[in-house]
């Protein structure tokens, strides 16, 4: 895991990096926030690619328990990649809320993961 630091507007930005699944269940994704936070990070930013197929099935609450954790210590986070093969009703209405925010966002380029983090 490799993790890149962007500054924009003041606002220090992580970019998680990795060849490898970096959130298989709930307690790597806890341990992922705590590191990050550990660090000073409040904004992250993790590839679709390092997340298994797992979170993204709504059904078994693997999602909700990580991203309450991000909401609890608010720490906004970005999710990049290309999500066309997640066609589920849940799923797709389930990203397309989180985008109206700011807590958590899908987003298809690192550009839009910094421009949507890098404003308060």
């Amino acid at each position: 895991m490799y993790i890149e630091s962007h500054i924009i507007n003041n606002i220090q930005i992580a970019e998680i990096t990795s060849e490898e699944i970096l959130i298989e269940k709930e307690e790597d994704g806890l341990d992922l926030l705590g590191n990050l936070y550990y660090q000073g990070f409040d904004r992250i930013i993790v590839y679709e690619k390092n997340i298994a197929p797992a979170f993204f099935d709504l059904k078994n609450g693997m999602a909700g328990e990580i991203l309450q954790k991000f909401s609890n210590y608010r720490v906004r986070l970005a999710i990049v990649g290309d999500f066309s093969a997640y066609t589920g009703k849940s799923i797709t209405d389930f990203m397309y809320e989180s985008n109206q925010g700011k807590q958590v966002n899908f987003l298809k380029s690192l550009e839009e993961a910094l421009g949507k983090l890098a404003i308060d």
